[in-house]
């Protein structure tokens, strides 16, 4: 069941082992925050029936989950490739072909014929997230002639990476385009944008999504070098970032991940926007009922460096154990918050004081916002409430990972549902009656008692007024129960 003591939210991938309403009511039940739809697979007609299957299950419970799609992107994969002549070894040299055939180890093609022309004699190729290495020996007129320094067996659609190439492609294909307007067109909540490579990337999908009449916030995934080198811009035109540390942990050398994990997640703190952690997490739970210990201090590492999220790919995908997956990932970042807050004796060590969220885009505002943080602190008061439009006040305040519990109000399911995403945010849908001000303050605080079980003389911080038009320009203290 969902803990008010889980200030970490968890994203989960919908798939096969998801699709029934008994397993994702399940994994509803068990905590999770947001349901991401993974476009590189399945038509846009399964995944319609899986989103109405979430939208009436949420409905039911009464809970806000924000539904993600993921763009597949420009992913260069192996062409289709015979079983039975698909192993290939050390020393074994082989020929990638422009055009599409039936391949071999010996001789295949790629989903991507602009490969042969963008990589150079001496550059990789890893396939299958590197678990295979060939090497470019020769350019010849039918093809890349490479030797196998790292030897397996090429399978049928598997993933192709080249970190020492740099590829013409666009980072937004043609179906990214469509899987983009399916998106719009059923009110998703978040999209994330693959192997992003610049700030211009993310400011290109932006103008597509408004020829359409869109405004959904991107979530850019930073998975190559070029997104490391453009980092801060990218983050400053995003509305979120997602590591996602397995093709960057093939396109870079894998020791380098976690200080980039810990660098972006900071970054992102930093300049105010959310950002998750993903691949891998509980990989073990594909196929096991519990996880290793690695992954256990993998997943409240990510808590402990302040990630908004942590997700689950093909765990709650294609795994054998989803629901199982939800709970222990849920019981994780619950241990590792409890003994964040526990350990955090002097208000620097429970409030990163010396955060200045958002000053640089709303300087009044953003003083306000981090004022409530540091005044419910200092008063240890109970209940941090923000009014909000779109939410992103709220998301400004939760950077500053306050042990003190934050909700936000608002009457907009949809800005409910994107706050979802957000370290801590507890979203609240009100009626347009507290919005607009015809009831009075008790009614709510009366609700706000009773769903976060507050007692009389406790003190609830408020940022904004419904009835003002900036609703973050105020910042009150409500004692409970005080008429």
């Amino acid at each position: 069941m969902r803990s008010a003591m889980r200030t970490t939210k968890i994203v989960a991938t919908i798939g096969p082992a998801t699709s029934t309403r008994e397993t994702l009511s399940r994994i509803v039940d068990q905590g999770v925050d947001v349901i991401r739809f993974n476009m590189s697979h399945g038509a846009h007609a399964e995944h319609k029936r899986a989103l109405d299957l979430l939208t009436d299950i949420a409905a039911e419970r009464g809970v806000h989950i924000a539904r993600m799609a993921d763009l597949c992107g420009p992913k260069v994969r192996t062409g289709s490739i015979d079983a039975s002549a698909a192993d290939i070894g050390p020393g074994d040299r082989c020929l990638i072909v422009q055009f599409p055939i039936e391949g071999t180890a010996a001789r295949f093609s790629t989903n991507t014929p602009a490969l042969v022309d963008d990589i150079r004699v001496g550059h990789r190729v890893l396939i299958d997230d590197g678990s295979i290495c060939l090497r470019v020996e020769e350019k010849s007129s039918d093809g890349l002639v490479c030797v196998c320094e790292i030897g397996g067996t090429i399978g049928s659609q598997k993933g192709i990476n080249v970190p020492d190439s740099q590829l013409t492609l666009s980072t937004v294909t043609d179906k990214d385009h469509a899987d983009m307007a399916w998106a719009a067109a059923n009110d998703f909540d978040f999209l994330a944008l693959s192997f992003v490579r610049s700030a211009e990337d993310v400011v290109y999908l932006r103008s597509a999504l408004e020829r359409v009449g869109s405004r959904i916030p991107i979530i850019s995934k930073i998975e190559t070098p070029q997104a490391i080198d453009a980092l801060d811009t990218i983050i400053e035109v995003s509305d979120g970032v997602l590591v996602a540390r397995g093709d960057l942990g093939v396109e870079m050398d894998v020791s380098r991940i976690p200080m980039l994990q810990k660098m972006i997640v900071r970054r992102c703190r930093e300049m105010g926007k959310p950002v998750i952690v993903a691949t891998q997490m509980l990989h073990t739970m594909v196929d096991q009922p519990v996880p290793t210990r690695a992954e256990v201090s993998d997943v409240a590492n990510a808590v402990f460096e302040g990630a908004d999220a942590v997700m689950l790919s093909a765990e709650t995908a294609v795994g054998r154990y989803p629901a199982e997956a939800v709970s222990m990932m849920n019981k994780i970042c619950v241990e590792a918050s409890t003994f964040r807050v526990d350990q955090g004796m002097r208000r620097n060590e429970t409030v990163d004081e010396w955060l200045r969220v958002g000053h640089t885009v709303d300087e009044t505002r953003c003083a306000v916002a981090r004022s409530a943080v540091l005044v419910s602190h200092d008063l240890g008061a109970n209940l941090l409430a923000v009014w909000c439009r779109s939410g992103r006040t709220a998301q400004w305040m939760s950077m500053y990972r306050s042990a003190t519990p934050l909700v936000s109000l608002s009457s907009c399911a949809a800005t409910c549902r994107r706050m979802a995403l957000s370290f801590g945010i507890t979203p609240l849908l009100l009626s347009e009656s507290f919005v607009e001000g015809s009831l009075p303050w008790r009614d709510l605080q009366g609700d706000l008692v009773d769903q976060f079980s507050l007692n009389h003389g406790e003190f609830i911080v408020v940022v904004g007024d419904p009835e003002a038009p900036d609703r973050t320009s105020t910042l009150a203290i409500h004692l409970v129960n005080a008429e």
